[in-house]
């Protein structure tokens, strides 16, 4: 049984697959891209597909705009109006947006418990923490349980990335410790990953071919897991689809995971990771 009086909120970049956004109840609030003086929503009124076409052919590359605190405030009054008795509101990283410092301003305006929580991750290393919180409470969890299925998954993801260029990040400027990487030499692809203590974006290394590099998140984000236990991964993209869809054949192959999907990343972080970014995300149980 679910317990209608939790309500779980997130942000547009959990990258969570709308089918497991129904299926959990889940309530996401879109960031705001705007580009050539035209305002979209994340996910919403620009599809990741979309998106990676015109970043590859306009000259101008969007800004962006994150969840403010009025929208925060509407949707836990929303929340109050269908039931809930309290909400747990789920960002992506500090490190990355002020929507965690605006879901807090706006807890405070709220008659109703709202309990704000830090990822300290992006995309799907986020996404997984909000699906084991909607997951707690939907087998019937109070808070207190539910925020710690969340922390138990956050202590134990991982999120490697493999870049085709570090220009978008920089521009972005969420480049974190990795900062000394831009610059070198030409052609190279650097590998990133998110330190989840930190909440930062730190080197994880260089490879001199893509292949190479794809392969380097593979070894190093497995490195980190214990296959012994089940598996939860999400091979993240941007518009890299046969390149994600063979290493998800790889994966399932090799380490047989009990969860296992590809996706597109969302418009507001492939601002920052770029066109041909491959991703790992996941932890276990």
């Amino acid at each position: 049984m679910s317990d209608p009086a939790i309500e779980i909120i997130a942000d547009s970049t959990c990258d969570i697959p709308p089918e497991l956004v129904a299926r959990h109840r889940l309530t996401i609030l879109s960031h705001v891209l705007i580009w050539n003086g035209v305002e979209y929503r994340d996910r919403v009124t620009l599809q990741p597909d979309e998106f990676y076409r015109r970043l590859e052919t306009e000259k101008e590359l969007p800004t962006t705009a994150q969840v403010g605190v009025n929208e925060y405030a509407q949707a836990y009054r929303e929340a109050q109006e269908r039931g809930a008795t309290h909400v747990l509101v789920m960002t992506v990283s500090a490190r990355f947006s002020g929507a965690y410092q605006a879901a807090r301003q706006a807890a405070e305006l709220a008659s109703i418990p709202v309990h704000v929580y830090d990822s300290r991750e992006a995309t799907m290393a986020f996404g997984w923490q909000v699906l084991a919180a909607a997951r707690a409470r939907d087998a019937g969890a109070g808070v207190d349980e539910t925020l710690a299925a969340a922390e138990l998954v956050r202590r134990r993801v991982r999120l490697w990335i493999c870049l085709d260029t570090l220009d978008y990040i920089h521009r972005g400027g969420r480049i974190g410790n990795a900062a000394h990487l831009v610059g070198s030499v030409l052609h190279i692809r650097p590998v990133l990953y998110v330190d989840a203590e930190s909440g930062q974006t730190e080197p994880g290394g260089l490879a001199r071919t893509r292949g190479r590099g794809i392969d380097m998140i593979y070894q190093k984000f497995f490195a980190a897991m214990d296959a012994s236990r089940p598996l939860h991964v999400a091979v993240m993209h941007g518009m890299a689809e046969d390149e994600a869809h063979a290493l998800e054949e790889r994966i399932r192959r090799e380490y047989h995971p009990v969860e296992l999907f590809t996706h597109l990343t969302g418009p507001v972080l492939g601002l920052n990771t770029g066109p041909r970014a491959i991703a790992l995300a996941g932890y276990y149980d």
